[in-house]
């Protein structure tokens, strides 16, 4: 078991607190960390976490404790101090996303990680799900040959789902295109090159920042990407990874993943289509720990073996799924112009 402080118990980090944590056997939790008493009084009194494993601050907790791992659950401009810090005092991390608010900022905490031979992971959950582990490993093996058009649509109408951050700087591309920004690049086991995209808020609308986007991303293979999201849709609703049909040489791979909503659930679904043929369901293996649960298993397995299993969201990894959410921002301002990845991760 790998010994764990957890940073930040504000309303997500609560989530982790209550939900995931509690459900990985490789997780020795020996402390809590926030500088808002009330929200370690709340720990205290809803979780029955004890008084002497919470703390104001990490140098109280690290007097206190010998923790390997630091679970970062904070908001995200306190990512990149936050991380630096656990990191400087030799703690692994895994950290939510996005990582840090800059490519700049990133970077330096990938070489910081890397100087002191210590694991930074950033929480992509998505990664954890049975579908896009299922196309990553049929598209690995050329199930239909080479991917020519990938087409992913995500619907969503914000102001009847209990959304709750009006006010923040693109709500689609940064809080929730990350996750399939990052699918791309897992499933196609490729690089982005270079990538187009418009953003628009429509009338009536009560966000601050356009909800609403269209991308078409280019990968370094030749795949085309073809990306669609709303939170304003008045479709009908898409499991959170979206809708994906895979168009290669031979066939098309149809899929989607975390299918919840509102209080229902559905398993992941995964279907293949040989040219010229009807669709076909495939059974989807099971994943013992999913989402959360599955990053935070995955980085205690890395610390405790050395052992590095595909698909791991390591922070060098995940710089390339940042500059996608950059680079699309970018290419929005500047009225949908192409944006080389290059640019940003320069």
């Amino acid at each position: 078991m790998v010994k764990a402080i957890q940073i930040g118990l504000g309303h997500w980090g609560f989530s982790w607190t209550k939900e995931v944590i509690p459900n990985v056997p490789t997780i020795e939790m020996v402390g809590y960390v926030d500088s808002n008493p009330e929200a370690l009084a709340r720990a205290q009194s809803e979780l029955g976490i004890a008084e002497d494993k919470c703390f104001l601050s990490l140098d109280a907790a690290m007097q206190a404790v010998e923790p390997v791992l630091a679970i970062c659950t904070l908001r995200t401009e306190a990512h990149y101090p936050v991380v630096k810090q656990c990191l400087e005092l030799g703690l692994n991390v895994i950290v939510e996303k996005p990582f840090a608010s800059t490519i700049a900022q990133a970077k330096e905490l990938v070489a910081l990680a890397k100087a002191r031979g210590r694991v930074l992971m950033v929480s992509q959950n998505y990664r954890f799900q049975p579908a896009p582990i299922a196309a990553a490993e049929l598209i690995a093996s050329q199930k239909f040959g080479a991917v020519n058009l990938v087409s992913i649509d995500f619907r969503r109408h914000a102001p009847s789902q209990g959304y709750r951050y009006w006010d923040m700087p693109d709500p689609l591309l940064a809080d929730m295109s990350i996750h399939h920004f990052d699918l791309m690049r897992m499933v196609l086991g490729d690089e982005p090159k270079r990538v187009s995209c418009r953003t628009w808020n429509p009338a009536g609308s009560p966000f601050g920042f356009h909800p609403i986007g269209v991308a078409t991303l280019e990968f370094e293979k030749g795949t085309i990407v073809s990306y669609r999201g709303s939170w304003m849709s008045s479709g009908p609703v898409t499991p959170w990874a979206g809708e994906w049909t895979m168009d290669c040489a031979e066939g098309e791979i149809i899929w989607t993943s975390r299918d919840h909503f509102m209080g229902k659930a559905g398993p992941d679904r995964l279907a293949l289509r040989a040219r010229d043929q009807d669709a076909v369901p495939m059974p989807l293996g099971a994943v013992a720990l999913a989402d959360r649960m599955g990053t935070l298993n995955a980085v205690a397995k890395v610390i405790a073996s050395g052992s590095v299993p595909p698909h791991f969201s390591s922070g060098a990894d995940n710089l390339h799924s940042l500059a996608l959410v950059q680079a699309t921002i970018l290419s929005a301002s500047r009225g949908g112009d192409w944006v080389e990845i290059a640019e940003i991760m320069q």
